[in-house]
């Protein structure tokens, strides 16, 4: 596992080389272009910050929504993100944001379960197109504050794509400090405009038919099912199956925040989420089985009898509150809570704790622990239990009912002076995070993040 995870991180390396040094050669042009003045006023931001940030992640389960809710769910991600702020002048931040992640999956590797020399089953990988991955993003933001800092307007623009999903998405903020900044209260709106590629299981789209999506342009496009024997029933996928139309999402969202400094030890906020999205909301290569159709196989896989259908909108909601209660000048006590619902069925809850404990005037650690339980969309059954009379239908277990604990504990090395230096770059912070997630199934996951915080003086 970790010499597939290794392998990742050097593949994200090379490929991403050229746009590293693209984005260093355009934040090189900004210094050039502000370069900082003489004045009296004094700076929202003083010096070029720059965030690296890098994740390994891998989870396990047996109940794969590419199979229709049975099936091997590993999957293995490396993430790599860099985060550079400029002071603009005196009164503006812009920032940078470049994230790249790769991915190895067997789980959706089954949308052709059929391309490789073992027998095809939900719980062996397969060798497709489909079994890796990798999702770039770019974001630029720009954030204006007042002469007396207590009102910051921020924008942001972002682009987003990976192999079968483009997305791009604008945003506006505002936020006011007012009571002598002890109250702080934001509000922000996002807009994103998505589109899939229409991806099918391979055993649906046909031999030059009208099912074959024109997106299925990748090497699994040689499957011929008349080369192969089918067990079970005949297989008349005409029957259920008709291709999407509709290939584009948007989503809508506006978040309220309100923060209150209740005492000097004591801090809460609260915050609303309203999201409105619209369009394909399916994955388009779930697979889904019917309990009152017969099923039909190759070698051990079962053929689908349709795709994941979902309703075209969805509404959600969540509210929560955080408190952070400060002990003494080693120990600090947060907590948050969440509630969200959504016209799908779906309503949760979400609760975790953090205590960090300074160590020293440099280190600081903090246990945490996060709990979370939901209940299932109407739209959801498990493995062939679905009935072809329905209109929607998901065996995807994120949208079932479960529970699951999070374990985490982090490490936080802070240089306040920036000792440690190369030329013109000092260090800022380094965190180190690891956490364990299970649900109460069969599905775990594990990641370890570590983020590196630099100055540039």
């Amino acid at each position: 596992m970790v010499e597939k995870l290794v392998g990742v991180v050097v593949v994200i390396k090379i490929l991403n080389m050229k746009k590293i040094i693209l984005i260093f050669t355009l934040v090189l042009i900004v210094l050039n272009s502000y370069a900082q003045d003489n004045t009296y006023k004094k700076r929202v931001l003083e010096s070029i910050e720059i965030d690296m940030i890098s994740s390994l992640y891998n989870q396990a389960g047996d109940s794969a929504a590419v199979c229709g809710g049975l099936g091997t769910e590993e999957l293995q991600d490396a993430t790599a993100t860099i985060i550079i702020s400029v002071p603009l002048k005196d009164d503006g931040v812009i920032k940078f944001d470049a994230g790249i992640s790769s991915y190895t999956s067997a789980s959706s590797s089954n949308v052709n379960p059929f391309s490789k020399k073992k027998l095809a089953s939900p719980f062996n990988a397969s060798s497709g197109a489909s079994k890796e991955d990798e999702w770039t993003s770019y974001a630029l933001s720009y954030l204006h504050y007042s002469d007396d800092r207590n009102k910051i307007v921020n924008t942001k623009i972002s682009v987003a794509d990976e192999y079968d999903y483009s997305s791009f998405g604008f945003g506006l903020g505002y936020t006011s400090l007012f009571n002598r900044k002890n109250t702080e209260m934001t509000i922000n709106s996002n807009i994103y405009f998505d589109e899939w590629k229409l991806i099918y299981p391979i055993e649906l789209r046909g031999n030059n038919s009208i099912n074959k999506s024109k997106d299925d342009d990748d090497d699994d496009d040689d499957f011929d099912i008349s080369l192969y024997t089918v067990g079970g029933a005949a297989y008349s996928p005409e029957k259920y199956f008709t291709p999407l139309i509709d290939r584009k999402r948007n989503s809508y969202s506006l978040s309220f925040g309100l923060s209150q400094i209740l005492s000097k030890n004591l801090q809460t906020s609260f915050n609303l989420d309203i999201i409105k999205q619209q369009g394909l909301l399916s994955t388009p290569f779930h697979r889904i089985y019917f309990k009152d159709v017969e099923n039909s196989f190759i070698e051990d896989f079962q053929l689908a009898n349709d795709i994941e259908r979902l309703p075209n909108t969805r509404y959600k909601t969540s509210i929560g509150n955080r408190m952070s209660l400060y002990i003494n000048e080693n120990f600090i006590l947060k907590s948050f809570y969440r509630y969200y619902a959504d016209d799908w069925g779906i309503s949760s809850n979400t609760i975790s704790i953090e205590a960090p404990v300074k160590l020293s005037s440099k280190f600081t650690i903090y246990p945490a622990y996060r709990f979370y339980n939901q209940t299932a969309s109407i739209y959801f059954d498990s493995y062939d239990e679905h009935l072809s009379t329905k209109t929607y239908y998901t065996s995807d277990n994120d949208l079932s009912a479960y529970a699951a604990n999070q374990y985490s504990l982090g490490l936080s090395y802070t240089d306040i002076f920036s000792d440690i230096n190369i030329w013109k770059i000092g260090l800022k912070t380094i965190d180190i995070k690891y956490a364990n997630y299970s649900r109460n199934s069969t599905f775990t996951a594990n990641i370890l993040t570590l983020g590196v915080k630099f100055i540039v003086e």
